[in-house]
């Protein structure tokens, strides 16, 4: 893992591996493992890019959202689907509708303005991309966090873009996630997530 690589909100295919895995989580890193191993065995891997768990992080600290999270949170009982129900749904609201950083904002569309100009597309809003969650703690030998968060396909243009990272984002506080965390003893904030 490049210690440069740990303050930059987006990292291409060709800048993480299996090593990154606390930078860009388990899925990301995969990625990028396949797009760097397999592209010289004549295997295509379309290139992309990790929006990091750093942006992820640092998203929640500029729209200062964190405390209130834990605010809505607090008391969980996840044996009470009712407010779990509701409290989840709060935080998810409390995300979605957060501040975006103006610079991450930027790093993002840039991002995809350089992929959608690698692929022979001209012009912004021009590509459709997936945007896929990938948790930094995805698997761990007593706990697995896979397939908890959401992705959404066929994403074209940048308002569209930035909308399904927030939701993205939001999805890491599910019913099912945020009860998964609660019940095997982890802390809310114990994962972060990566696009």
């Amino acid at each position: 893992m490049a210690r440069d690589n740990d303050k930059k909100f987006i990292l291409w295919f060709n800048e993480i591996g299996l090593g990154d895995v606390p930078l860009v989580g388990g899925k990301n890193a995969s990625l990028g493992e396949m797009y760097q191993k397999l592209e010289g065995k004549g295997i295509r891997v379309p290139n992309g890019f990790a929006i990091t768990a750093y942006a992820y992080r640092y998203f929640l600290k500029y729209s200062g959202i964190e405390d209130e999270i834990k605010k809505i949170l607090k008391n969980l009982d996840t044996g009470n689907f009712e407010s779990l129900m509701r409290k989840g749904r709060e935080v998810r609201e409390t995300i979605v509708h957060a501040e975006f950083p103006p610079d991450l904002s930027q790093a993002i569309y840039t991002g995809y303005d350089k992929l959608a100009a690698d692929f022979g597309l001209a012009g912004q809003d021009a590509l459709d991309v997936a945007i896929r969650s990938s948790a930094t703690a995805e698997d761990l030998p007593d706990a697995s966090f896979a397939g908890q968060q959401d992705t959404f396909l066929n994403i074209r243009g940048r308002l569209s873009l930035l909308d399904a990272c927030r939701k993205c984002f939001a999805s890491l506080f599910t019913n099912r996630a945020i009860s998964y965390r609660h019940d095997k003893g982890f802390g809310q904030f114990d994962v972060s997530l990566s696009i």
